[in-house]
């Protein structure tokens, strides 16, 4: 019997072990964008797909439209979670981490998942709602499925609606442009002035030096990728980090303005200190200069509600700027193409 039991412990101890390999670390991550964002674009296109082909199947990332009703009840939540009264977008959320821009995103989060892997993982965060949107898609036996749609596609009246304060201003501002532009047409036709001179003098540079700050101030947002402070009305950020922030995708619309101002100013300056026919050029350069920056503003209004569906408050303010000055250039423009067409 005893010899029967020793056997049967040999038995059990020869055999071999079997070693029970653990489930591997995954990180887990939630990405707020925009679709109009240009730096949500870059961070989906260009930052993600490296770190998804290195990681595999240990790096999950779920996308949240912020444009969308249930994605900007969790954008507000995650921002609860953080104590922020505000955000743009990318915002990346990793455990009890988040990482905001195209700058901050790239250079941090490669080390997050470093660091997380080495922990053993990094759960989904606590953001008030994912919980349970993430079980409505795993009980549909979807897995954790990017929880986006592509609001690109959307209707005006649908982008329109998720700001109608803002977008209802920006239509107001909108319409006063059009309006500016079609008295200048008409007043160019005449030979009176309709505006006094003082308006040339002291309300050109004032104007230019007021738009000079605001279209500074876009200049710093959209070069150092910044969060814009906005205000009480619109969506500043959204705005700043669309496609239509960069003209052809590379020179910033801020800094674009910066260089607007700028040229108005000198222009003032020839076509108040200058004298004969120079002063003459200097104030029909200023029409041209403001009229050039009407045209602009129009556009770039006209795409805040209607193609972005958000609006930002400096630009509307920089939109106002720019159609005094055209307004305050006009007499001085006109009467300067007609004396120098006299000349000729």
């Amino acid at each position: 019997m005893r010899v029967t039991s020793i056997l049967l412990l040999l038995f059990v101890l020869l055999q071999p072990v079997q070693t029970v390999q653990a489930a591997p670390a995954v990180v887990h991550a939630i990405l707020f964008y925009s679709p109009a964002c240009g730096h949500c674009h870059m961070v989906i296109e260009q930052v993600l797909p490296p770190l998804f082909e290195q990681y595999g199947d240990q790096l999950v990332v779920i996308g949240i439209d912020v444009t969308q009703p249930q994605g900007q009840k969790l954008f507000m939540g995650a921002l609860q979670k953080f104590n922020m009264e505000s955000s743009g977008v990318p915002l990346l959320v990793v455990g009890d981490s988040y990482l905001i821009g195209s700058r901050d995103i790239p250079e941090k989060f490669p080390g997050l998942i470093e660091s997380g892997l080495a922990a053993g993982g990094i759960a989904w965060p606590d953001i008030p709602g994912l919980q349970q949107v993430l079980e409505q898609e795993l009980s549909a036996e979807q897995g954790p499925q990017s929880l986006t749609t592509d609001a690109s596609q959307a209707s005006w009246e649908r982008k329109f609606a998720r700001d109608p304060l803002g977008n209802s201003l920006a239509v107001l501002v909108l319409l006063g442009m059009v309006a500016a532009l079609g008295w200048t047409v008409r007043t160019f036709r005449t030979p009176a002035t309709n505006l006094p001179n003082e308006f040339f003098k002291w309300g050109i540079p004032l104007a230019s030096l007021l738009g000079l700050i605001v279209a500074g101030y876009l200049a710093y947002v959209e070069t150092l990728n910044v969060t814009a402070i906005c205000g009480p009305v619109g969506d500043c950020n959204t705005v700043q980090q669309s496609e239509y922030a960069r003209l052809f995708g590379i020179l910033p619309i801020g800094v674009l303005g910066v260089f607007g101002y700028l040229a108005i100013g000198l222009t003032w300056a020839i076509g108040q200190f200058a004298q004969g026919r120079l002063a003459l050029v200097g104030r029909l350069a200023l029409f041209g200069c403001a009229l050039f920056g009407l045209l602009a503003s129009i556009y770039l209004t006209f795409l805040e509600p209607f193609v972005i569906g958000a609006t930002c408050a400096w630009c509307l303010a920089s939109a106002i700027l720019i159609t005094l000055i055209l307004l305050f250039s006009v007499p001085g423009g006109r009467d300067s193409l007609q004396e120098l067409t006299s000349r000729v």
